[in-house]
């Protein structure tokens, strides 16, 4: 689902957000929750939430082939964040808490045929549109258009057996509902428009344009800092780059569990489903919700994260609900 705006998040209460049946059951196997363990805290634990599956498919072709479309003009230093943290998602080597282990509970998510969301995930293209060739106002189909001229070009191929694709718009480039009402959202390519059905996401970046809305908690809308609360140091040194990396986490672990909107999610209406990361909107660490990120990690220079990536990086993104504990889970969970 598109992801919210953060002036609701003062609403939101993990876990009280559905109250509806007791959630299905999940064909996920055998294997456990890597981050469940009887001494942690999760947030939002409820049995009330109604978390179903509607028998469409997963992402669980290995590996998840990533492509990128760098839409509007990108300074390298802002691609670099994003680019880490997608090349983190299966890499093993940062020491934990890690990016791959907050990857691994989109992964309990199964399909009918017991396939699982793949842990498997390369970055495997990247093309960029710095001229902004539709202009710097977007529509919601203007991202398909843009797709289908860099799949037309031959600059992006057409993976639709194993691909997932990315587009991401520079400062300066507004699409429709953004900082209104979306920060990103995902959905899947009209075969009209781009010859293919193919699952792909947008995430805008919101600095200088709304990042109070958009990159919480690294900035905070007027209402909640003249309620005393103050913003979160970015870990990689720009609110809306930080911001954008938590959605575009988001974002994927949405597509990835929910690619045809037919998948994982809650409620009855898939035109405005709730999904995995919708549920933990908000929610960074232990004691998180209602507009608190919960507990997390400082640095020595005051940045804020949650887990650790490739080259050193840092990186602060959202939990996932879990389908086994019923409840919001991160690797950097508290005792």
């Amino acid at each position: 689902m598109a992801l919210a705006a953060a002036a609701v998040l003062l609403l939101l209460i993990p876990g009280l957000l559905l109250t509806a049946m007791a959630a299905t059951p999940y064909p996920h196997g055998a294997r456990g929750d890597p981050l469940l363990g009887a001494s942690k805290r999760y947030e939002g634990s409820s049995d009330l939430v109604d978390l179903r599956y509607h028998m469409g498919p997963v992402l669980s072709a290995a590996p998840l082939r990533l492509y990128v479309l760098w839409y509007g003009r990108w300074d390298p230093a802002h691609q670099a964040p994003v680019r880490d943290f997608l090349l983190s998602l299966s890499d093993p080597s940062p020491p934990p808490p890690s990016v791959a282990a907050w990857w691994a509970t989109a992964a309990l998510y199964a399909d009918q045929t017991l396939a699982n969301v793949t842990r498997r995930v390369a970055l495997a293209g990247e093309a960029a549109d710095a001229s902004a060739s539709l202009g710097r106002a977007l529509s919601r189909l203007d991202i398909q258009r843009v797709l289908a001229a860099a799949v037309a070009a031959g600059r992006l191929p057409a993976d639709a057996r194993g691909g997932a694709y990315l587009v991401l718009t520079a400062p300066g480039v507004g699409v429709q509902d953004f900082c209104r009402a979306v920060c990103g959202f995902h959905y899947f390519t009209f075969p009209s428009l781009v010859g293919h059905t193919l699952p792909y996401a947008w995430v805008g970046h919101s600095g200088g344009r709304c990042a109070d809305v958009c990159a919480y908690p690294f900035a905070l809308p007027s209402y909640m800092s003249r309620s005393g609360m103050a913003a979160l140091r970015p870990p990689n040194g720009d609110a809306g780059v930080d911001g954008m990396v938590s959605v575009i986490a988001h974002e994927l672990a949405e597509l990835a569990t929910n690619p045809l909107i037919n998948a994982w999610f809650a409620g009855e209406d898939p035109t405005a489903p709730t999904e995995i990361a919708d549920l933990c909107e908000g929610v960074y660490g232990t004691g998180g919700g209602g507009g608190y990120a919960g507990k997390v990690a400082v640095d020595a220079q005051g940045r804020s994260w949650n887990v650790n990536g490739r080259n050193g990086r840092k990186f602060l993104v959202q939990w996932l609900w879990s389908p086994e504990a019923k409840a919001c889970v991160g690797p950097n969970a508290s005792d």
